[in-house]
């Protein structure tokens, strides 16, 4: 009976030991991989977003482009002159995901200021800036 017991044993130590480590090699704690699809999911600080271009120093040091302007508020939500829709922030990526704007993207440059990027994901020259918060 008691050889049996010492066969089960090593039998079962034999198995053990070719089926690899349990814990991984980071010494059992497992590192933290960052967000799929470009970061954390994030929203914006409400309110309207004022759209420029830079202007030049002869005169006017940016031109308002009023039909580019939209409002942030709750629930990733935007509405503009031409309609209301949805957007997403991926770390510092903004994408309008539904409405008038849709398929356009941002870069987001300070905690007020956004940067479009044209398609092939260069930096534009138009700069968005938050002027006032949704409730005032």
């Amino acid at each position: 009976m008691r050889t049996f017991f010492i066969i089960i044993l090593a039998t079962t130590g034999a198995v053990v030991a070719t089926a690899g480590p349990v814990l991984p090699k980071s010494g059992g704690v497992q590192a933290v991989s960052p967000p799929p699809g470009g970061g954390m999911l994030r929203t914006m600080p409400h309110g309207y977003y004022d759209c420029s271009l830079p202007g030049d120093a002869g005169g006017r040091a940016f031109k308002s482009q009023s039909d580019q302007g939209f409002r942030i508020s709750t629930a990733s939500r935007y509405s503009s002159v031409a309609g209301d829709g949805t957007y997403i922030l991926r770390g510092r990526n903004l994408t309008f995901t539904a409405g008038p704007k849709n398929g356009e993207r941002f870069e987001r440059v300070g905690d007020n200021q956004l940067r479009k990027l044209n398609r092939d994901g260069s930096k534009g020259e138009l700069l968005c800036t938050r002027l006032a918060d949704r409730r005032k």
